[in-house]
């Protein structure tokens, strides 16, 4: 009677997890696992990427294989793409330093895709992630998040760093300053 009661209760307790059955794919060596972990946040994100259309661009060598993500204007880039994308670039860079999980960092998204747009013909404007990218953020020191730092020439433009959350009329004063330092002679 005990043994009974024990399976009913067990199976219940079984039947409240959300267990998923997994995909087998002929690439592992050992046996497939039944069950699955749900999707991490980071995979639904790019399923959600694909599914709004953005864009996608592959950067094309075998040893970086990591896709650059274009939304909004922003590029998202790693640190293979890095001394490509800001330090040979022809024009100057605003480097956004950014975390998953920082609030501060979500908070001024729409600002700096709102930059990339209205500053597009003057500067490019990439975003890297701060806990895909150690070693960009320990040469570079970025100790707080968000992080904005402007490049031009290939070098970090002295005293351009801002930390934190920042305004649209903040962010177009900042923008506007360096563009007028950089235009006269």
């Amino acid at each position: 009677m005990e043994t009974t009661a024990t399976m009913a209760s067990t199976s219940n307790l079984l039947s409240s997890f959300p267990i998923r059955p997994a995909k087998i794919s002929g690439t592992g060596t050992g046996a497939a696992s039944l069950f699955s972990p749900p999707p991490s946040r980071n995979s639904i994100r790019k399923l959600l990427f694909r599914s709004n259309n953005r864009s996608f661009s592959n950067s094309g060598s075998r040893s970086s294989r990591r896709l650059s993500i274009t939304c909004g204007g922003v590029m998202e880039i790693g640190e293979a793409q890095f001394s490509d994308v800001v330090l040979k670039s022809d024009r100057p860079v605003l480097v956004e330093f950014v975390a998953t999980w920082c609030g501060p960092c979500r908070l001024i998204s729409p600002v700096i895709e709102w930059a990339a747009k209205e500053y597009e013909e003057q500067i490019l404007v990439v975003k890297i992630d701060h806990d895909s990218n150690p070693q960009l953020i320990g040469e570079y020191k970025v100790y707080g998040l968000p992080a904005l730092i402007l490049f031009k020439n290939g070098k970090e433009i002295s005293e351009s760093r801002r930390e934190g959350a920042i305004t649209k009329a903040k962010i177009k004063e900042y923008l506007d300053a360096f563009l007028e330092s950089v235009s006269v002679p």
